[in-house]
């Protein structure tokens, strides 16, 4: 089934991608079936910048606990970060 669930948001970094950095504005987030991973469903990220290039964009297909813990853990090393502010 596919979930047609997508969600976007302005982000300010860089990503690296066939060896080279650049600059990124957006993420895209989706839970659907994934285009490499083998996976019946995946949350699929994929960091692009407007006006560049798709080759340049980077994109994760993770599982779905994959991705949770992946939430979890970023989440750990912010707080982390805030408290030692």
């Amino acid at each position: 089934m596919c979930s047609y669930i997508v969600e976007k948001t302005a982000v300010t970094g860089s990503a690296k991608a066939a060896g080279a950095w650049a600059p990124i504005t957006q993420a895209v987030v989706s839970v659907d079936h994934p285009s490499h991973a083998t996976l019946d469903h995946a949350l699929i990220v994929d960091l692009v910048a407007a006006g560049r290039p798709v080759s340049e964009r980077v994109a994760l297909e993770l599982s779905v606990e994959s991705a949770r813990e992946l939430i979890d853990c970023m989440q750990s090393a912010l707080d982390a970060f805030a408290d030692a502010r």
